[in-house]
């Protein structure tokens, strides 16, 4: 009974092992902010991956299929002429794993029981030192430069959402319906396609995933630390080389087609 006992503990620790193997070899690279935006390369289909990474920079390349993991974006102000099935957004509230603890063991709104023993009266920055903790980054917050704390941003109950100018609750999957309180013209400018990244069908009716404010911009340190300006830069890829016989790259000068 030892042995067999024994025999599928080792057993048991091998399977372990050739899993963590097979996990330490899979391919990450982020869409349009490490860390934030991170995805795992597998294939849709044999020799059709989901993503291309780039082995310098560590970014998206290309998508093997742009709607690949996305859900409809949902209901957007003035957005009411976009069919929800054109416009789709990949879900981010999973990647946020303290979030559902948070949002289950503290602020979940059912009472004092499961509440911290007191709820904040004002919106007076304070010090929560659990919070600065889980987050370095909310003792030093830079976004607003020190006009704004936590709760302009979190729903005072509801940590796993966020909070609209009316004290509604936002999903984490739709924070233009937060940024928007302050980032009006920013807001506008992403919705009408000027500002942010889209991408999939080409025709301007077509169906397309949008990336979300907080998929390129992370809201806790947005000016970047000390720099104070903005994305941090990457150094950009190899140029593309023409194509085998061509001396230039004047053929990209003619319009493809014809003006006559």
């Amino acid at each position: 009974m030892k042995k067999i006992a024994f025999h599928t503990l080792i057993l048991a620790f091998c399977c372990g092992m050739i899993s963590s193997a097979a996990s330490a070899e899979d391919v990450t690279c982020f869409e349009s902010r490490k860390g934030a935006s991170e995805v795992t390369q597998r294939e849709l289909k044999p020799g059709w991956p989901n993503v291309k990474c780039s082995p310098k920079t560590g970014a998206v390349l290309w998508w093997g299929d742009p709607f690949d993991g996305t859900v409809p974006m949902g209901e957007m102000p003035l957005l009411d002429k976009t069919a929800a099935a054109k416009a789709v957004v990949k879900p981010r509230s999973e990647k946020l794993n303290i979030l559902p603890m948070c949002g289950t063991a503290c602020h979940n709104g059912v009472g004092p029981k499961f509440m911290p023993p007191t709820l904040p009266k004002d919106k007076n920055p304070k010090p929560i030192p659990t919070m600065e903790g889980l987050l370095p980054d909310a003792k030093n917050l830079q976004h607003g430069r020190g006009r704004i704390w936590c709760l302009d941003c979190h729903h005072t109950t509801q940590r796993n959402k966020l909070v609209d100018n009316f004290g509604n609750p936002v999903s984490f999957d739709q924070p233009q319906l937060l940024c928007g309180k302050c980032h009006g013209d920013k807001l506008r400018d992403w919705r009408d396609g000027i500002h942010g990244k889209r991408i999939g069908e080409w025709a301007s009716t077509g169906k397309k995933r949008w990336f979300v404010c907080t998929e390129c911009h992370n809201p806790h340190n947005v000016q970047d630390g000390a720099r104070n300006r903005g994305f941090i830069q990457i150094e950009p890829e190899t140029p593309p080389q023409l194509p085998h016989g061509m001396k230039d790259a004047k053929y990209e000068l003619l319009h493809g087609v014809s003006q006559h």
